[in-house]
């Protein structure tokens, strides 16, 4: 079996904070680089895939979370790789990205204490207690929820997994395509804690068999905009959209 880990491409929210607010987490669209990314990444698997012996080939099932970012990492990456390649394509929602419940759309630690300032000295001393792994957000996921429905998602794909060679790409988010390598390769939650989000567009290649076991590999490390580089490919992809200055009407 082979899974490949796909993070969605650079999104307006990875360029600017302010799009979750204006957008919704899940209507945040890529940008025109991020959509650049995706491509790149499905022409990186569509390499791999062309370099094993046909015989040894099998299609290639595509699963994505059903957030924007993620649905347009899909399409860039179809449109990299030949038709003949490709399996069956799902969406799944347990593949969304962590929910932050009352924290989400606010990543400053600074305006989370003001505007919910009970709320963050709890989850504050949960982090502290329990650990970051486990302590959940006021009305949202810790990672270990993340992890668990990300178990519930692999029980999916082992079922659906042919006798012969079976690959799977999941295009999903940092956290939980790193909940999928935890889960799939068994590590501990001190991996996962000292381990970091992989890049936007990055490609995670996690190969083996039940008898031999599995390792995992960046198989592919996206390109990142050099500062000033190509602006109009800050853009939103496929929308006339753009972001509303802070402090705009």
């Amino acid at each position: 079996m082979r899974l490949f880990l796909v993070r969605h491409g650079e999104s307006l929210g990875n360029i600017d904070e302010q799009a979750y607010r204006q957008f919704g987490d899940h209507n945040v669209p890529l940008t025109q680089w991020g959509y650049r990314q995706a491509s790149e990444a499905g022409g990186a698997i569509a390499s791999f895939l062309r370099a094993l012996p046909s015989a040894r080939r099998g299609k290639l099932h595509i699963w994505y979370s059903p957030f924007l970012r993620t649905r347009q990492s899909k399409d860039a990456l179809l449109e990299a790789l030949p038709e003949s390649f490709v399996g069956d394509i799902r969406e799944d929602y347990l593949l969304r990205e962590q929910d932050f419940g009352l924290f989400t759309e606010i990543y400053d630690h600074a305006e989370r204490k003001q505007k919910f300032p009970e709320e963050f000295e709890k989850w504050a001393r949960l982090r502290n207690n329990s650990g970051k792994f486990y302590a959940r957000p006021p009305d949202g996921e810790s990672r270990a929820d993340v992890a668990q429905r990300v178990r519930l998602f692999l029980q999916t794909v082992m079922r659906d997994a042919e006798p012969d060679d079976h690959n799977v790409a999941i295009v999903g988010h940092g956290v939980t395509n790193r909940a999928v390598e935890m889960n799939f390769l068994h590590h501990s939650v001190d991996w996962f804690e000292r381990s970091d989000n992989p890049g936007n567009a990055d490609v995670t290649l996690i190969e083996g068999t039940r008898s031999h076991g599995y390792q995992s590999i960046l198989l592919h490390q996206a390109c990142d905009r050099e500062p000033g580089q190509e602006s109009d490919l800050r853009d939103a992809y496929g929308a006339d959209v753009t972001l509303t200055p802070k402090g705009g009407g």
